[in-house]
């Protein structure tokens, strides 16, 4: 089991930046594959990103490619998503999610074990 704590979410203006933040504690982080997922209301959880344990291999969603960068810092068991660009449509709840192979990428959330309580972020146009 690997517990999860997201941060940095807010209200922001179109075109404005946020960077979230997802500190993990109990097995070990590197042994993980790490995701990012939003939910909007009314809509069903979506795929944003994720990134193998090395950093090395990484996913994006179409929809934020080349405004949306993961990355982790294994020393401190801290995945990151900076988000550039922001749009309306980015809002949502996003939460970080933990897979328990440190290999495989996955774009789909049934392949992820943990989950943490989400963070929200709201872009005003």
């Amino acid at each position: 089991q690997v517990q999860l704590v997201e941060s940095g979410g807010g209200l922001v203006q179109a075109g404005d930046s946020l960077r979230l933040s997802c500190a993990a504690s109990g097995r070990t982080f590197s042994r993980n594959t790490m995701g990012w997922f939003r939910q909007a209301p009314g809509k069903e959880r979506e795929f944003v990103a994720t990134i193998n344990w090395s950093g090395r291999s990484t996913s994006y969603a179409d929809s934020v490619k080349g405004r949306f960068t993961i990355s982790r810092d294994n020393a401190k068991n801290t995945v990151y998503l900076q988000m550039s660009s922001l749009k309306p449509e980015d809002t949502g709840v996003y939460y970080c999610a933990a897979r328990g192979d440190p290999y495989a990428i996955s774009t789909s959330a049934s392949r992820y074990d943990n989950w943490g309580q989400g963070t929200q972020v709201t872009v005003s146009s």
